[in-house]
């Protein structure tokens, strides 16, 4: 899981390096783009985090049959979302840009993009979905494949779209979105090779194809819940970027920077977290509860390690990462800021990652939703404006929020996790 989340943030990143070489907008519609795709994710997220939960259940009682109507459900569930979300993404791309704050000039360039990215959201949602169906499973390395075959086949065909090689036509950041959607896609079609042609543990048939309105019913419940704390989190963002969009183009350049390398390091934790999450589900549904949280704090501690040793290197090295991306002095410093300041939280980030991800494996997602709405809503969206505005910190303030509002996160969720409840939880 962690080699899987390492190729995701490979792509995040090495698709601003060939972005920021089109100009400063093109870099700024993919961070607009991307609180809006974030709401969109937190969506599929949710249903992911259902079958994960649902499918190492039913795993953990051996009750493979049942994880099989588990996954053709979740299916079932992405469709219904996805389409008619891709609908309405396509048609009021322009609005939706407009919306975030960005300019007339940065809707007319960079409009296309967006209408790609979140007209074909649902590409995402089944990498997401069918992902989880893996994992949940057990099966990580087919999951890990998906993403090797997605992202590797995104970065090869990022510069041929973006600068026109051979017979490439020249499309600038648009030819960024015509890439991704091309790698997902693909990925797409060998996650649905394997479920369809009975080589993994979790095969699936022609007459697992029927709604099951029972098992639809519980997928939607924990959806819900799941769809809920990553809505509440993304939503806040769109608020962050909203604050920081106001001191400018360039400012909103150096924050969307920043957080892409920040994203190369917190998706391999995400690693770490996901491999607790299944671990949770599969030990409840083999009646071991005190193995499925040995197996948290353990997980916990190993991501902690990793994540407080890359702060130390991104502290240091900041100016020089940023420099990687854009030579323009007010975006390097809007990035290096958000660097430093950001990744200082990453020792209470480790444990809420993996803690939050364990409630989600034993089917708790109500929990983790109500720690975010705290954090998020009532620490870092207030707490960001005042120190941005009030107090005159600009950027600066925005990021402070944000790494207290993490690190508020995380200590909410160890204290409930260890009350113990979710040992009990039931789906």
């Amino acid at each position: 899981m962690i080699l899987e989340m390492v190729m995701e943030a490979l792509f995040a990143l090495m698709d601003i390096v060939f972005v920021s070489r089109v100009s400063t907008q093109a870099v700024a519609t993919v961070g607009l783009t991307e609180v809006v795709l974030m709401v969109i994710e937190s969506l599929a997220l949710g249903i992911a985090m259902a079958a994960t939960a649902m499918v190492s259940r039913r795993i953990g009682e051996k009750n493979v049959e049942g994880a099989c109507k588990a996954a053709t459900q979740t299916i079932f569930l992405g469709l219904i979302i996805s389409i008619p979300l891709g609908i309405a993404a396509f048609v009021g791309a322009g609005h939706i840009l407009r919306l975030m704050g960005g300019s007339e000039s940065l809707i007319e360039e960079g409009i296309w993009y967006t209408r790609l990215i979140l007209g074909f959201n649902g590409i995402l949602f089944f990498l997401f979905i069918l992902n989880a169906i893996f994992r949940g499973a057990g099966n990580a390395a087919i999951a890990m494949r998906t993403l090797i075959l997605a992202n590797g086949l995104n970065i090869i065909l990022d510069p041929c779209f973006i600068f026109g090689l051979g017979p490439f036509p020249e499309m600038g950041g648009t030819g960024a979105a015509v890439a991704t959607s091309i790698g997902r896609g693909a990925g797409v079609v060998y996650q649905l090779y394997h479920l369809l042609s009975g080589k993994s543990l979790i095969a699936l048939r022609k007459e697992h194809f029927v709604l099951k309105p029972e098992i639809l019913r519980k997928l939607f419940n924990v959806s819900l819940g799941g769809a809920g704390q990553f809505l509440i989190a993304t939503a806040s963002w769109t608020f962050i970027v909203r604050i920081i969009a106001q001191f400018g183009d360039q400012a909103l350049a150096g924050y969307t920077i920043a957080i892409r390398i920040i994203i190369f390091t917190i998706l391999p934790a995400w690693g770490m977290a996901n491999a607790a999450a299944t671990l949770v589900g599969q030990n409840l549904g083999a009646q071991k509860p005190d193995r499925a949280e040995a197996s948290v704090w353990k997980a916990a501690f190993y991501n902690m390690i990793f994540l407080v040793s890359i702060s130390i290197v991104f502290f240091i090295c900041a100016p020089v990462f940023i420099g990687w991306f854009s030579e323009d002095p007010g975006v390097v410093k809007a990035g290096v800021d958000g660097l430093r300041i950001i990744c200082l939280g990453y020792v209470f980030y480790a444990y809420g990652m993996v803690i939050s991800q364990a409630f989600n494996g034993a089917g708790d997602t109500r929990t983790p939703t109500l720690i975010n709405f705290v954090a998020f809503w009532m620490v870092q969206i207030p707490l960001s404006y005042v120190l941005a505005n009030t107090f005159g910190f600009e950027t600066s303030g925005a990021y402070w929020g944000i790494a207290i509002a993490e690190s508020t996160l995380a200590m909410m969720a160890i204290y409930l996790f260890r009350k113990g409840k979710w040992k009990t939880q039931t789906i």
